[in-house]
């Protein structure tokens, strides 16, 4: 394998290829994160922190699928001030580790994100786009005033770069993505709004009712709207969705995307999944002729 070729960067952080672990997979423990990063991920996201310890939902809080997942877990977390030893120990391995946050406001995000970087993260995560947390996810992600607001809060903040992760439960997605224009890099896409009903119980599949869907049934979703970002905007784009092999990487590329992130595949695949995708990558990249996945960026999209 030509590690060379997979060899990319997003905002100045190098990563030694363009696969990240996503946000809310194996990420809130610090020895998970490093077991990840010495498996062949590039960088990995923590889970979503928040100022307080949350205890979540009560299960049933996944309902699985052929091709997909449901979730609500409810943004379960141990509190910004006792994560700070987590992100400790996933950064002894020597990769990026980027700092998802949430918040209800421009104020508490401001401040979470001034914490994240004290631990010496790498990047922030803004999770503006939980599909299934009153005051915390959807009613953020689609107010453009409330985005814009957050990313310029959170910018002037920190001197990390900053990463916006979007929602795509919006009617405009360029709308609000023009809004975060202050992030250095967006995230597309965070989880769909859904459900599943329980034909035996007669009742939803999750205590919530409504959950988020990842997988692999979510993947033409969020190539569409990387694509559509991309050709709008010209931002640089980290791309999310549905990703379980090689070709699944090389869409989101293709579409706009400058990395990706992996999540829900490892529940199907493992930790190994980052060294296999990396390898076929490589494979790929070679048979389309090109010598760098960076020369791959957004070269599907129509001029």
């Amino acid at each position: 394998m030509n590690s060379e070729r997979l060899r990319t960067e997003i905002c100045g952080i190098k990563l030694d290829n363009p696969l990240i672990l996503a946000s809310g997979i194996l990420d809130e423990n610090g020895y998970t994160m490093a077991r990840i990063l010495r498996e062949g991920a590039a960088a990995v996201v923590t889970k979503s922190i928040g100022s307080d310890e949350r205890t979540g939902y009560m299960p049933p809080v996944v309902s699985p699928g052929d091709g997909y997942l449901l979730n609500a877990i409810g943004l379960t977390n141990p509190g910004i001030d006792n994560y700070g030893e987590e992100i400790a120990i996933a950064r002894e391995v020597g990769k990026p580790v980027i700092g998802s946050i949430f918040g209800k406001d421009a104020e508490e995000f401001s401040t979470l994100a001034g914490k994240m970087e004290s631990f010496g993260v790498s990047a922030l995560e803004l999770n503006l786009s939980c599909p299934h947390v009153k005051g915390f996810g959807s009613e953020i992600g689609s107010d453009p005033d409330a985005v814009e607001e957050i990313v310029n809060e959170v910018k002037r903040a920190v001197s990390i770069p900053v990463f916006a992760k979007l929602s795509p439960n919006v009617t405009d997605i360029v709308q609000i993505a023009k809004a975060a224009e202050a992030a250095d890099a967006l995230v597309l896409i965070n989880t769909i709004r859904g459900m599943a009903i329980d034909v035996f119980a007669r009742k939803p599949s999750l205590t919530n009712v409504y959950g988020g869907l990842s997988g692999r049934a979510i993947k033409p979703v969020g190539v569409r709207l990387v694509y559509e970002v991309k050709k709008e905007t010209g931002r640089t784009i980290i791309g999310v969705g549905g990703i379980s092999c090689a070709q699944d990487v090389l869409e989101y590329v293709m579409a706009g995307s400058s990395c990706v992130e992996l999540g829900t595949v490892l529940m199907e695949e493992g930790k190994g999944i980052f060294s296999k995708v990396s390898t076929e990558l490589s494979i790929l990249l070679d048979q389309l002729g090109f010598d760098n996945i960076s020369d791959a960026v957004g070269v599907a999209i129509s001029k």
